[in-house]
């Protein structure tokens, strides 16, 4: 997911916008040449599964009752990479199966059985790679599950067999449709055009919350290693507040708590939530197993 670029129309709309440009940790710093511009935003059907999707499946383990199955697709196959989880503005590791995806399911899947979730009937979104946190979504019922890379390639290779793999098999539940999945392609700025987005905005200045309760967007958003460039967590923020329901929507966020040499990370995300205080964080889960430098997953939701 990445910057859906805010908007100030003459009705207050301090919920798409921050004070300053600068966020006064270094947000508006851009060393260095611009970047190459995003690729357009596209809908990828699920008819559109390349030929070099991922063919052998194996099970991940959630709890005793189920396990969720993902492929394997080589990054030189895909991009001509070898041996990088990031290349900008080309390739942002979406073939990798990065730690906080499986700790997010973990979370979720914790949360649901202690009834501090309901995912039946939800409309979700998820930024995606694997896409393991919104097939867990679908197999634990939710109505609507949207899975967005930065990479088309991502999903056609990867994102889009593990869903078939997953949701799409015949089961004693039934099977799922094609009507309940999405898949969307693109960079922050461009995505929101493709995906639901809520139609609330809130007032700090009369304290007013403005649009129609239980108004359009996702009832979860789910994000899994999202934050782990500075420059972007402004970007991935503005989306969320567009695209999150309005009252009620919840967003479930899974991330290390530092990204050496890229200098974002849950902390460094956590500060612009606090600083724009549209939203209330929750911290839900923190892992520091020795596989890698501390995670964490965070809950936030809209006061």
């Amino acid at each position: 997911m990445e910057d859906a670029e805010a908007k100030k129309p003459t009705s207050p709309s301090s919920l798409f916008s921050f004070s300053n440009a600068s966020f006064g940790f270094g947000f508006d710093a851009a060393p260095g040449p611009p970047p190459p511009p995003p690729p357009p935003a596209v809908e990828v059907l699920l008819s559109e599964e390349s030929p070099v999707a991922a063919s052998n499946v194996e099970p991940l383990v959630v709890d005793d009752s189920l396990s969720i199955y993902k492929g394997r697709v080589n990054t030189c196959d895909v991009f001509g990479v070898k041996n990088s989880d990031l290349v900008p503005g080309k390739y942002e590791g979406g073939l990798k199966l990065w730690e906080g995806s499986l700790d997010l399911v973990k979370t979720l899947n914790s949360d649901i059985k202690d009834d501090r979730l309901l995912v039946e009937g939800k409309q979700v979104l998820e930024g995606c790679g694997h896409g393991l946190p919104g097939i867990f979504a679908g197999l634990k019922g939710a109505g609507l599950v949207h899975f967005q890379d930065f990479n088309a390639e991502v999903l056609r290779c990867l994102t889009i067999p593990n869903v078939k793999a997953n949701l799409f098999k015949e089961s004693s539940q039934g099977t799922r449709t094609s009507q309940s999945v999405g898949f969307y392609a693109g960079d922050w700025s461009e995505i929101d055009k493709l995906l639901l987005c809520g139609d609330a905005v809130h007032d700090k200045t009369t304290n007013h919350h403005k649009g129609n309760e239980g108004s359009s967007g996702y009832d979860i958003i789910l994000m899994a290693e999202t934050v782990y460039a500075l420059d972007s967590l402004p970007s991935l923020y503005h989306l969320i507040k567009k695209c999150l329901r309005y009252p009620g929507g919840v967003v479930y966020m899974a991330g290390k708590k530092h990204y050496f040499g890229v200098g974002g990370g849950t902390r460094q995300f956590l500060r612009l939530v606090t600083e724009d205080g549209a939203m209330q964080s929750d911290l839900l889960a923190e892992v520091t197993d020795g596989s890698s430098n501390v995670r964490e997953v965070w809950k936030f939701s809209f006061k």
